[in-house]
């Protein structure tokens, strides 16, 4: 198991871990949200998800919230035995949240773990689409991206420098990783649980922001595909943003530490 893991508290629901028989096309599903904060948006978002996928099993990722976020978890999961709550102490990093999920998804033998923001900017309502990108992929070892950058896909609510930024960092992540994709540093996916298996988590140089480009490079490197999937992303109406220069500028840093090995992979 993972390092990642070790600072985390679980609430164990024995229903959940066993979680239902789906069909094999089907898969068992687990939907990952990372929060800090995030009151406002968590109990929208979770009806949301349960509306559109109510076969998926819910897990929060909650990094010891002042607002009462893994309070709220808690008192929901008692009513819904498909939701899981994991509680870690200070706030280690949003990548290192995702590795835990991921770590979950392992342990507990899901088929496919999609991840999204708390923030409602990833509309639940698509992740049936990224669901059946990746079923009907020719390798089941695709990931499916939500993807803001091809055709169909967009953002709204955000200022000019932010779209040149976020421009930015991925010409800069394809170039330096010699990824495929249009939208490496988004976190709406799928990922398929069989590929996330045969990853070192302990390796990874990043546990915060630039996690989901370098996450891209390692599943590129044990052989994955990818597809993506179009999606409007909406910037959050509640709540504030977590990132800042500071973060962005350590994401920025650890992208060309890790295309250095790329680069240099001996």
């Amino acid at each position: 198991m993972s390092k990642i893991a070790d600072n985390i508290e679980s609430t164990p629901h024995s229903d959940l871990a066993k979680g239902d028989e789906h069909s094999v096309k089907t898969g068992r599903i687990l939907v990952a949200i990372a929060t800090y904060n995030e009151i406002e948006n968590l109990p929208i978002l979770v009806e949301r998800l349960v509306d559109t996928l109510p076969e998926a099993d819910l897990l929060v990722i909650d990094d010891g919230s002042p607002d009462g976020t893994g309070q709220w978890c808690e008192e929901h999961a008692k009513m819904n035995v498909r939701m899981h709550c994991l509680h870690r102490k200070g706030k280690p990093g949003l990548g290192s949240a995702i590795i835990a999920a991921m770590q979950y998804a392992i342990d507990n033998n899901y088929d496919v773990m999609v991840n999204l923001d708390a923030d409602l900017s990833h509309p639940p309502e698509k992740i049936p689409e990224l669901l059946e990108a990746w079923r009907l992929a020719d390798s089941d070892s695709t990931v499916a991206i939500g993807s803001r950058y091809i055709h169909g896909g967009g953002i709204s609510g955000w200022p000019l420098k932010r779209h040149f930024m976020s421009r930015a960092i991925n010409m800069y992540t394809r170039w330096l990783l010699w990824l495929p994709m249009a939208d490496c540093s988004g976190s709406f996916r799928a990922y398929p649980v069989n590929l996330l298996r045969k990853i070192d988590f302990d390796s990874f140089l990043s546990y915060g922001y630039s996690f989901f480009e370098e996450v891209l490079y390692h599943l590129k490197e044990q052989g994955a595909s990818f597809v993506e999937v179009p999606f409007q992303f909406v910037e959050r109406q509640y709540g504030s943003s977590k990132i800042n220069m500071r973060k962005a500028i350590v994401a920025v840093w650890t992208i060309f530490r890790l295309g250095l090995k790329a680069w240099n992979p001996f």
